[in-house]
């Protein structure tokens, strides 16, 4: 069956009215990041370009498109905090994204409670169901296929506690719909909800055996 297809080079550009590339690479969790600076500055940023890399240790990261505030607060402090976004959350998320002054508090910003952390120097989102204090493991400058520096930084950081509302742990399982993730689309403006309706079941191959 034949198909017709659209192909770009995107070191030529895509040639398209918005970049395609977060739309297929998608819907992605939120890096909902907290961090604070080495005086003690909050800070709370979303960033799309988030995921979770290893089970034990845990290490989930984020990228940031240029050196901003958390990437500076977390390469000097060592710490950081990632807390859930849920539908509830969504416009105070969006909130927080806005671009201000390092001395600007987007906590305060978004309306939003700072809860201290328990085992790192740093401040939770008590409204978020569940929240990751992290230690960094390694911040590093992207590069291109030859090596030429590219302005983003991945920054990958340990889990060392996980916070939970209770709730949401059914029997000991944690149930992902209930929590209401909040998923980031492509285009400027689209985020996605997911519920129990969309959810199907597939058994790997290997526990068959």
């Amino acid at each position: 069956m034949s198909r017709q297809r659209y192909t770009y080079q995107p070191r030529l550009g895509h040639g398209l009215p918005h970049d395609p590339l977060n739309a297929i690479i998608g819907p992605r969790p939120i890096g909902w990041i907290s961090s604070v600076s080495q005086d003690g500055q909050r800070n709370l940023a979303p960033y799309s370009f988030f995921n979770c890399f290893n089970y034990q240790p845990p290490i989930i990261g984020f990228a940031s498109g240029g050196w901003k505030d958390s990437v500076k607060n977390i390469s000097e402090t060592g710490e950081f905090v990632w807390n859930l976004v849920t539908r509830s959350l969504a416009v105070p998320m969006n909130e927080s994204s806005a671009t201000v002054p390092p001395d600007q508090d987007e906590f305060q910003l978004a309306a939003l409670t700072p809860a201290p952390a328990s085992y790192i120097n740093g401040f939770m989102v008590a409204e978020s169901p569940v929240n990751f204090e992290c230690k960094l493991s390694q911040c590093i400058q992207l590069q291109s296929a030859d090596g030429e520096k590219i302005p983003s930084w991945l920054v990958l950081g340990e889990v060392v506690a996980i916070h939970i509302d209770s709730d949401l742990l059914e029997k000991g399982v944690y149930q992902t719909a209930k929590a209401g993730p909040v998923l980031r689309g492509g285009g400027p403006t689209a985020y996605y909800a997911i519920s129990d309706d969309l959810r199907f079941d597939l058994v790997r191959p290997d526990a068959l055996s």
